[in-house]
């Protein structure tokens, strides 16, 4: 080969190496899985013994891509793809109608001003229960009173958020918030199926304590599910919560007021409260032991519906990236309430798990989960 031949690809190799360095594209995920057993099933005094796919007692499975690339002057592109996995069946879970990439598929910038997202993202009520909701989107969680809880995205979204010292603010709008169901970005109704969220958040320098509010407003409109069929109404959530951490207790509390236009019936009302305590401390450096009381209220029901749930967990790290675990929980329901308390339940399972109206029901759940 001629000098300049090899003169030329020194000189693509050096460039290519200097470009390729800045980049970073990372796989990661989640495999977790165990087996559970649930009361009172489907109204009846009978129980079921499952292996749930949609949600591990812990964290849903999932997998993703996520990366970054250094474009100079602390400008970066960033970007996240992941999907959700049902490990029972080894397919894509059905939580987000089966989509490749139905947990985030988004694309951005970044820098020394925040974060400005595209796509598929989390809403800022999320955002707002990472820090005070230890349980997260366990099976037995706060997901058990709220699904809107581990469904806290939307699709066609653009995102902000940034921490300015020690506050964080947020912000996200979407378009058409559910392409499955509301898909919205039609013409003749700007309003249609279109959601917005906004986040303050406030952690002390030392984040031993902390303090969060968020709204979350979705629209109605054609194919919108839960009652909201017209762009005219909404689905307001508004959030209240904190934290804090005495020694090595943590201490977490939060309410929810949600006003969903969706519901027309006399019992179940548009309007409810959802309040809820948690505590975890770590026994052992390798045990973690933590608990849940949360109450779920409609308000002005003539039957005084109503559901509370109890969870109580335990995590035994083996390593850094696997853990055993035991989780047990008890939902109490009142009046025409049938909350079901294994957020595990969907109709890809089976058929429905939760108990008659004003049931109770408790769930047992064991496994393992594994990190990388």
């Amino acid at each position: 080969m001629k000098q300049h031949q090899w003169l030329a690809i020194s000189v693509l190799a050096w460039a290519c190496g200097a470009a390729c360095a800045q980049s970073s594209v990372t796989l990661y995920g989640v495999i977790d899985a165990g087996v559970e057993r649930i009361s009172n099933v489907s109204g009846t005094t009978s129980s079921v013994t499952r292996m749930p796919g949609q949600s591990g007692g812990s964290l849903p499975s999932r997998w993703g891509l996520r990366g970054t690339e250094d474009l100079g002057s602390g400008l970066k592109t960033v970007f996240a793809l992941e999907s959700g996995i049902s490990v029972d069946k080894g397919s894509n879970n059905t939580n987000q109608g089966g989509r490749l990439f139905g947990r985030q598929a988004w694309v951005g910038l970044s820098g020394n001003w925040g974060q400005l997202s595209f796509g598929r993202q989390y809403t800022m009520y999320f955002w707002t229960l990472l820090d005070a909701d230890s349980f997260g989107p366990s099976i037995y969680g706060l997901g058990s009173l709220d699904a809107g809880i581990p469904g806290a995205r939307s699709d066609n979204t653009v995102a902000y958020k940034s921490t300015f010292s020690n506050v964080t603010l947020g912000a996200t709008y979407s378009f058409g918030r559910d392409a499955t169901n509301c898909a919205g970005e039609v013409a003749g109704d700007a309003k249609a199926c279109r959601e917005h969220s906004l986040l303050a958040k406030y952690d002390d320098p030392g984040k031993q304590w902390g303090l969060a509010i968020a709204q979350d407003v979705q629209r109605g409109g054609s194919g919108g599910t839960g009652g909201l069929t017209l762009s005219s109404q909404t689905d307001k959530r508004t959030v209240l919560d904190g934290y804090v951490k005495l020694a090595d207790l943590k201490l977490m509390s939060g309410l929810v007021k949600r006003t969903n236009q969706g519901v027309t019936t006399s019992t179940v009302t548009p309007k409810s409260d959802l309040a809820y305590v948690q505590a975890a401390y770590p026994v052992t450096t390798a045990l973690t032991v933590d608990g849940l009381w949360g109450r779920l209220k409609y308000k002005d029901s003539v039957d005084g519906s109503q559901a509370t749930l109890v969870s109580l967990r335990g995590m035994y790290a083996l390593s850094k990236r696997t853990a055993l675990y035991v989780i047990t929980a008890r939902m109490s329901n009142k009046g025409t309430a049938n909350q079901g308390v294994s957020g595990g339940t969907t109709p890809a399972d089976g058929a429905s798990t939760a108990p008659g109206a004003g049931k109770g029901q408790t769930g047992f759940m064991m496994g393992v989960r594994h990190t990388f």
